[in-house]
Formats: structure tokens, C-alpha cells, sequence
């Protein structure tokens, strides 16, 4: 009976590749380049700070898609793995992948960040949110994270297996516990997500602040408005990025895979953590509506 049950589960993580992450691909995909060019074609998000961190973070949202659902795809629902086949995407692959999300992460953390400066009540902090700024934060975070990624050059590799399979895997032990401990759960999860959510929680509660102020009620609707969308996506980080992270610890870190039937429930329950993780970066920015673009300082 396990043994049907496992081939069930497994057919229905077939489907799930096929089907559903296909799905999110082209949706993610279409609609990234639809952002950039949205924020590329009007002078209104080319003259906002915050839309350039935007910009970037759609850029960075469609090669992460690119490099890693389409990946997931390929190999859990047609079982084709590139990476067996050729050195360099498997080296490429993982850097870029890694690069890209990232420098997304980073994005969101300073658009936020700048929606914060952007309602503050002191001149001071407002003329940090500046596109100046923006291009030169931008700029630093993309040339780092690349030189971050650069490791995965270096220590990815492919290796044939005790079976005879050839695997792309990191072959430092050292680097990989750096992934396992610092990157994975620190730089990608906890700070992204604790950055994201307090600076929107200030920038709401600025907002809130602004109506026992002198400033023009166009202003303040707006402010709202913007706040709320930012709150709103923190939130969402947090729901779409936290399970993922939770699964693929309760996998790597126990032991309750080595029952067979166990490991391909686990499976199934990571990789729909998996789709709903790379359903941030398909649909994780939010455009104002369409009369307030023109006044729009973020978001």
C-alpha cells in the first residue's frame, strides 16, 4: 500500500512541476517584463527612488524565475537536468540564481526603507529618499552580490556519485555551512523579512502621523495608500518566504525522511512551499492606481 502511495505522491509532485510552477513562469515572467517597462516608459517612476529599487528588484524577479522555476520544471516534471550535462550551467546557474535573489531581497528592504524616509515629518530624513541615492545603493548591492556569488564559480562542481549519477553540488565543506547556517537562513529569510516589516510598520505609523499635520489632503491619500501597499507586501514576504524556509530545515536538519513514504510527503509539502515562494517574486510589486501614478513617490 505505501508503495502505491508513494508513486501517487510522486505523480502528483509531476503535475504540480508541470502545471502549476509552469504557470507561475510565464506569469511571473510576462508580467516582470510588463513592471520594467512600466517603470521604464513613464518619467514619473524614472524620477522616483523608490520605483528604481522597484525597476531593479522586476529585473532581478524574472532571472530568478528564469534560472530556478524554470530549472524546478525541466527536472521535476520531465526529469532533465542541465547542470549533469554541462560545467558551466552548473556553475552559471546557481550564481546568477543566488545573485538575483539577493540583490531582489536587498531591493525590497531599500524600497521600503525609502517608502519610510519618503512620509517621515523630518526634512532630514526625507532627503535621503533621493533617486541619487538610489542608483549609487543599487549599484553597490548589485556589484557585492555578485562578488558574493562568485564563490559558486568556484566551489560548484559536478560529481559522479557512489550510484553513477553525476550531481551539481558544492564541493566545500566550509562554504557550505556558511550556506546552511548564515546565507540561507540569516541573509535570505531573517534580515530581508525583519527589515521589511518594521520600516513599513514606521512608515505606516508615519502615515498615521500625517493627518495632524499641515500637508495637502491629495498628499495624504496618497501616503496611504502607498503605506498600505508596502505593509502589505512585508506581509507577504513573510507568508510566501518563512514556510519555504521551515520545510527545507524540517528536511536537511532531521531525520524524518528515511521512512520512504514520510520523504515523498516532504517532498510533495516542499514543493508547494517552493511554488508559493516563487510566487513572491512573480507578483511581489503592486502598482498604485492609475490616477495617482503621476504623484506617486513610490510603490
Amino acid at each position: 500500500m505505501s508503495s502505491s502511495e508513494i508513486v501517487e505522491l510522486n505523480l502528483i509532485s509531476k503535475e504540480i512541476n508541470i502545471y502549476v510552477c509552469s504557470a507561475i513562469l510565464i506569469v511571473g515572467v510576462i508580467g516582470g517584463c510588463f513592471n520594467v517597462l512600466i517603470f521604464l516608459s513613464l518619467r514619473t517612476f524614472r524620477e522616483s527612488s523608490c520605483a528604481f529599487y522597484l525597476l531593479v528588484m522586476s529585473v532581478c524577479n524574472v532571472g530568478q524565475l528564469a534560472t530556478g522555476l524554470l530549472r524546478q520544471i525541466a527536472f521535476g516534471g520531465f526529469g532533465i537536468d542541465w547542470t549533469q550535462s554541462s560545467l558551466f550551467y552548473c556553475k552559471w546557474r546557481t550564481f546568477f540564481f543566488q545573485a538575483c535573489m539577493l540583490i531582489s531581497l536587498t531591493s525590497i528592504c531599500l524600497a521600503t526603507i525609502d517608502q519610510y524616509w519618503a512620509t517621515c515629518h523630518r526634512q532630514k530624513w526625507q532627503k535621503w529618499s533621493n533617486v541619487k541615492l538610489a542608483y549609487c545603493l543599487s549599484a553597490i548591492s548589485v556589484i557585492v552580490w555578485h562578488l558574493h556569488g562568485s564563490l559558486y564559480l568556484v566551489f560548484m562542481n559536478q560529481v559522479v556519485l557512489p550510484t553513477g549519477v553525476v550531481s551539481c553540488i558544492n564541493t566545500n565543506l566550509i562554504f557550505q555551512q556558511y550556506i546552511s547556517y548564515v546565507l540561507s537562513p540569516v541573509i535570505g529569510r531573517v534580515i530581508p523579512l525583519t527589515i521589511t516589516f518594521v520600516f513599513a510598520v514606521l512608515a505606516y505609523r508615519n502615515v498615521k502621523q500625517i493627518s495632524y499635520r499641515t500637508v495637502p489632503l491629495v498628499r495624504r491619500e496618497l501616503d496611504k495608500q502607498l503605506t498600505t501597499m508596502v505593509l502589505v507586501q512585508a506581509i507577504f514576504t513573510f507568508f510566501a518566504i518563512t514556510p519555504s524556509f521551515i520545510v527545507n530545515a524540517t528536511i536537511s536538519y532531521t531525520n524524518v525522511t528515511k521512512d520512504p513514504l514520510i520523504s515523498a510527503i516532504m517532498q510533495l509539502i516542499n514543493l508547494i512551499m517552493t511554488c508559493l515562494y516563487y510566487l513572491y517574486f512573480a507578483v511581489s510589486v503592486q502598482f498604485p492606481k492609475k490616477r495617482s501614478i503621476d504623484r506617486s513617490p513610490c510603490f
